[in-house]
Formats: structure tokens, sequence, C-alpha cells
């Protein structure tokens, strides 16, 4: 298993076309670095998609099994498998993951 730097509110993350990918719910309240760690047990939106076919809209991440968990639900990690969807849920795409490497590293 490889591994991938945790995913906190600092991380920068979009979606394939440039959008801004946001947690729309906050589930953790474990800090790392003293920002919020996020969770693939959360509600992910993206923000201004420009892609004219339609805009991604969601975000849905597959945690892997065995991964570390914070307050019981799989934690984001930078390598989690992801696919953003538009409105009708067509898939768009991973997510890109734009964020400082020094952070906390799981193995």
């Amino acid at each position: 298993m490889t591994g991938g730097n945790l995913v906190t509110a600092a991380t920068a993350v979009h979606c394939p076309h440039g959008g801004r990918i946001v947690a729309a719910t906050a589930a953790a309240s474990i800090r790392a670095d003293g920002q919020t760690v996020r969770t693939t047990g959360e509600t992910y939106a993206v923000l201004g998609c420009p892609n004219l076919s339609g805009p991604c809209r969601t975000v849905r991440f597959t945690p892997r099994a065995g991964g570390l968990l914070v307050d019981g639900v799989p934690a984001l990690l930078d390598d989690t498998d992801g696919q953003c969807f538009s409105a009708d849920l067509r898939p768009q795409g991973p997510p890109v993951f734009r964020g400082d490497s020094r952070g906390v590293r799981c193995r």
C-alpha cells in the first residue's frame, strides 16, 4: 500500500477542469498543523467548474481498506481514489490535489 499526505482544510483540491472543491459539511473535529482534517465521510461540492458540457458539482471519494481513521471515518489522503460528477451524475474525472507536502504523511 502506498501512502499519501493527510488532506486538511488548507489543502487545495480542484476538479479536473479547475473548479474548487470544498467540504460542504465538517465532520472531523481533529486538527493537523492547526487545520481541520478532512475525511471521506464528508460531503464535497465543486465551485466554479468551467466545463460547459456539464460542470462538476460533487465529488465522491473511495477510501482504501485498512486506512487511517479519524473519529472512526477514513481520513482523506491526497492519493485517495475519487471521482467528480456533474449535476446529472455523469463522471467528469478524478480530483486534483495541490497542497503543501510538508504535512502529515500516512503509510
